[in-house]
């Protein structure tokens, strides 16, 4: 926890006290059945600190106060997905684990050209499932055009969704402060990303060619139904079931394998192990799946 975060947490209990168990509970229940998250007792004094801000936004007395208006009818359709907002976890890097961005462009993408011409008969369909502010969607869209800029006719588009409506409005925004972009191999700045013209702010804005090939909207894994009707052909879902347990875990897993075509691409994080789960899915490498049957 950072300097800043510790004294949050001391403001916080100065402010509001602590949450009781009863109400703890309350909400890690409220948690696991709406994200898939479980909050042991261990993660108690993170959940103060960051419901301590809803608490203070809402003009509220304590976390007894804040639970109440939570569970009441009214205040669970206000306040649901501001709560999950603030509890959910969200970090991501540009070319977070490159090697996953290598194996698409170098192994991938030539294996589903070869399979049905996917990428120049058919567009190419990719989803970053849980992409955060949208560094994994626009290093994607990156990785993917300068593959498609030696192979004429090549069309893909790419959609990213989380469950924070705030992370996803910065990943629609597309702006970025200067030091998130230094993972981005230089060439790739220069083509594609936007310097604002005001330098004091130090901000750059992914290039329009970029934006108009993805899409972002709020999904949760926990819904039965997407609402997706077409098929991908490669998910990226890294660094996300490492917060579920195992049976959330294959759950989700048998879902997304549902949402990708015979022959296409699962990646997950690079601590994410599928062994021991019933899956129509073959390791090709490292974090990297696909799906035979």
């Amino acid at each position: 926890m950072s300097a800043s975060d510790r004294q949050i947490e001391t403001n916080t209990y100065n402010t509001f006290g602590f949450l009781s168990p009863k109400d703890f509970l309350r909400l890690s229940d409220l948690i696991y059945s709406q994200c898939g998250i479980r909050m042991p007792e261990a993660k108690k004094a993170m959940l103060e600190v960051r419901l301590g801000r809803r608490v203070k936004a809402l003009a509220l007395a304590s976390f007894r106060e804040y639970c109440d208006f939570l569970f009441s009818p009214g205040g669970r359709q206000q306040e649901l997905l501001k709560m999950i907002d603030v509890v959910t976890t969200n970090k991501t890097d540009f070319f977070r684990e490159a090697h996953h961005f290598a194996y698409l462009t170098n192994t991938a993408l030539p294996a589903l050209m070869a399979l049905g011409g996917v990428g120049v008969r058919t567009s190419l369909s990719v989803w970053s499932a849980g992409c955060s502010s949208g560094e994994e969607v626009y290093s994607l869209s990156m990785a993917i055009s300068e593959f498609a800029s030696s192979r004429a006719g090549y069309r893909f588009s790419i959609l990213g969704t989380d469950i924070s409506t705030r992370v996803l409005e910065k990943a629609a925004s597309a702006v970025y402060e200067e030091e998130r972009v230094e993972p981005v191999p230089m060439p790739l700045r220069k083509k594609y990303l936007l310097r604002s013209t005001d330098s004091r702010k130090k901000l750059v804005k992914i290039a329009s060619p970029l934006r108009q090939l993805v899409r972002f909207r709020r999904v949760n894994f926990m819904d039965e139904d997407y609402g997706m009707k077409e098929p991908f052909h490669v998910i990226f879902c890294r660094n996300v079931i490492i917060y579920f347990d195992r049976q959330t875990r294959e759950r989700l897993l048998k879902k997304l394998c549902g949402h990708v075509v015979h022959g296409g691409y699962i990646f997950t994080g690079h601590s994410e192990i599928l062994n021991g789960m019933t899956l129509p899915l073959s390791q090709c490498a490292p974090t990297v799946y696909r799906k035979t049957r």
